[in-house]
């Protein structure tokens, strides 16, 4: 088994930026050589997460929606009060989805369902420039 780890950028915008980056996982596997294995997709940090889901304007809304439903950014945070930077919103919808997604991949292709894309979701105050982490392991 071989562990290869690679790095990508974005500029986002914050406030539920979305990002489809299934492309720049699946070249990271094409690249690396390897037939099978898993993919982690991890993004340092604790204002932004990755998941999955279907990559079209309505979904892409209806999550972006539910998030804000969730962790609406007009309510009181501890986090905001102890630091006073705003953001306590952020850090909350970035624990609730998570900072890391795993794909298993065979014949050197990522095995997503047909209109399953992964995404980033940048949930901080104010754009950022975010690394996304792509670590593989296989043969």
């Amino acid at each position: 088994m071989r562990v290869l780890t690679s790095e990508v950028t974005l500029q986002t915008r914050g406030f539920n930026d979305i990002h489809d980056i299934t492309d720049r996982v699946a070249k990271a596997v094409t690249q690396s050589g390897l037939a099978s294995g898993v993919a982690v997709v991890f993004v340092p940090g604790s204002t932004a997460g990755l998941t999955s889901i279907e990559y079209e304007p309505g979904a892409v809304a209806d999550l972006s929606e539910a998030i804000s439903r969730v962790a609406p950014t007009d309510i009181p945070y501890a986090h905001d009060a102890a630091w006073g930077d705003g953001n306590g919103f952020s850090h909350v919808r970035a624990a609730l989805i998570g900072a890391s997604y795993t794909v298993p991949f065979a014949d050197g292709t990522l095995l997503l369902g047909t209109w399953q894309q992964i995404v980033l979701i940048d949930f901080d105050n104010r754009p950022r420039s975010r690394r996304v982490i792509i670590q593989l392991m296989g043969d």
